[in-house]
């Protein structure tokens, strides 16, 4: 296959990270003090995690329920010293122009990137919204992801097709979610002109075998979100049968230094 050749990129701090030399390992948090702990931790960068700000506001994943959640969390975030990259499904909509709009609106208040993925829809659907959204802010970071190894059957060849479409249509990075093949990674990397985006998982390769394999950046997922969730029910479970919850626990003062100052802090007991 024959592909179009891509336009050189707006070279930003964010896009920076995608060609350094060591891989970007991009942690996703789920609402503002998880976003300022992990950036406190010396994150180079921050995403957002789709899953757990649906979950946060009591809402549906991946069915264009979050738009507006999504946007007060960005706008509570994107004002930090913070290089944040939004997760943003579709999109939110299937109209190229007000998927256009909204990333808009995440790149006045402050955002480096922002995430899309196809689930499995027509490439071309996804590919306008790339084109769209590249018009209206040249310079935020596109990541388009495609859902072929995650709700597909991993097949190469509709995932190379995917790929080269949204690159074609102005994508800076590509997002391969449940490929952890090394040798698959290898040869996919071949392929590509932009960098590419895996998801890791803990049942699958290391940081480092994945970066060995030509990964330019590492997501992490809904797994942070998941494994704080799982904590605080081990820690239920152990309160309730006399034993002491393990591990670390952020004190009051600890997570209230992650948050906003001037807002009237409270006078009341703290808990």
């Amino acid at each position: 296959m024959t592909r179009s050749p891509r336009r050189t990129p707006p070279v930003t701090a964010f896009a920076a990270l995608h060609h350094a030399d060591e891989p970007l390992l991009l942690p996703n948090a789920w609402d503002y003090a998880s976003a300022q702990a992990l950036a406190g931790q010396g994150f180079r960068a921050v995403a957002t995690t789709s899953l757990g700000v649906a979950a946060v506001a009591g809402l549906p994943d991946a069915a264009a329920a979050t738009r507006e959640e999504t946007l007060r969390l960005a706008f509570a975030l994107g004002a930090r010293p913070l290089l944040l990259s939004v997760d943003a499904e579709g999109g939110f909509d299937d109209d190229p122009d007000e998927v256009a709009e909204f990333a808009r609106e995440l790149y006045a208040v402050g955002v480096a990137g922002i995430n899309l993925e196809d689930g499995l829809a027509p490439a071309e659907r996804l590919a306008g919204k790339i084109a769209a959204v590249k018009k209206a802010v040249p310079v935020l970071f596109v990541n388009a992801r495609t859902d072929t190894h995650w709700l597909g059957d991993g097949d190469t060849a509709d995932t190379l097709s995917r790929l080269d479409a949204y690159q074609a249509a102005g994508a800076d990075g590509v997002f391969v979610p449940g490929l952890t093949d090394p040798r698959r990674i290898s040869a996919l990397v071949r392929h590509l002109d932009a960098p590419l985006n895996v998801l890791y998982s803990p049942a699958g390769p290391p940081v480092r075998e994945l970066a060995d394999a030509g990964a330019r950046r590492i997501s992490l997922g809904s797994l942070l979100y998941r494994r704080a969730l799982g904590a605080a029910l081990r820690a239920a479970a152990d309160i309730r049968s006399g034993r002491t919850p393990a591990g670390p626990t952020p004190s009051y003062e600890d997570v209230t230094d992650l948050l906003p100052r001037g807002h009237g802090a409270a006078s009341a007991p703290r808990a």
